[in-house]
């Protein structure tokens, strides 16, 4: 069987058996994958490099026997391709990063290559570990904006005042408060338009934006995420990140 490198950010781990485990991952080269790590949890001096790289947010170089017809994939290999310094350690960073996973596996589900947005997820994940608090804060929103941008359903328009309501059910912004209770507007939409036009993940600290005015982003962005992915869910680590930001 032919083995193939890829990238791979880790999103879940579960026991498979008594040894073994089963690692979701989002990978560089296939999309979302499930890789089954065989004998992982055997003998005791395994299981605490396992629950290392295995974390949700670890970021790895892993070699697997990729085979299409199957849904479950084997791993050859795997080790480090970026050691985070903060993310598995800090409260407040690694419930943002537990945040931006939880999204993930409510809206891909299927295994189809998208390098960009893999690339949006391994930067992301960075910036939660090393960036700046102000950045760290506003990443959970600028993360969801730009992966409904990946996935095709980008907020058209922006916030002005000829244009200062957000329709969260077209997905656009608007001159008039919609007849559905699904919208935003007034602060809360121009900063979500301010957080959603940065260029650069660095700047994201130049949105001050009060806690009540986060949260209410981020339940707004669950309702604009459900409304547009069917069987999308409620986001259980919401609540948490709530009390952390």
């Amino acid at each position: 069987m032919v083995t193939q490198p890829t990238r791979a950010i880790v999103l879940r781990t579960v026991k498979y058996g008594e040894t073994s485990v089963v690692v979701t991952a989002y990978t560089s080269s296939f999309g979302l994958q499930s890789y089954l790590i065989k004998g992982a949890l055997k003998g005791s001096t395994v299981k605490p490099v396992v629950n290392q790289y295995f974390q949700p947010g670890a970021i790895l170089e892993m070699v697997v026997y990729q085979n299409p017809s199957r849904s479950l994939q084997m791993v050859k290999e795997y080790g480090w391709h970026t050691m985070h310094q903060q993310l598995f350690f800090d409260v407040v960073r690694n419930a943002v990063a537990v945040f931006m996973i939880d999204v993930l596996l409510h809206s891909v589900r299927q295994p189809e290559a998208n390098p960009e947005l893999y690339d949006l997820i391994e930067m992301s994940l960075k910036q939660a570990d090393r960036g700046a608090m102000g950045v760290v804060a506003n990443l959970p929103i600028y993360f969801i904006l730009h992966l409904s941008s990946e996935l095709g359903f980008q907020i058209q328009g922006a916030y002005c005042r000829e244009t200062p309501v957000l329709d969260l059910k077209e997905g656009s912004f608007s001159h008039a408060i919609p007849a559905h209770p699904f919208y935003l507007d007034g602060e809360p939409a121009k900063h979500l338009c301010a957080i959603r036009d940065v260029a650069f993940y660095e700047s994201l600290d130049q949105v001050a934006l009060h806690r009540n005015t986060r949260q209410i982003l981020l339940h707004h962005l669950q309702q604009y995420m459900a409304l547009h992915i069917q069987d999308f869910g409620t986001l259980k680590t919401l609540h948490v990140l709530s009390q952390v930001l």
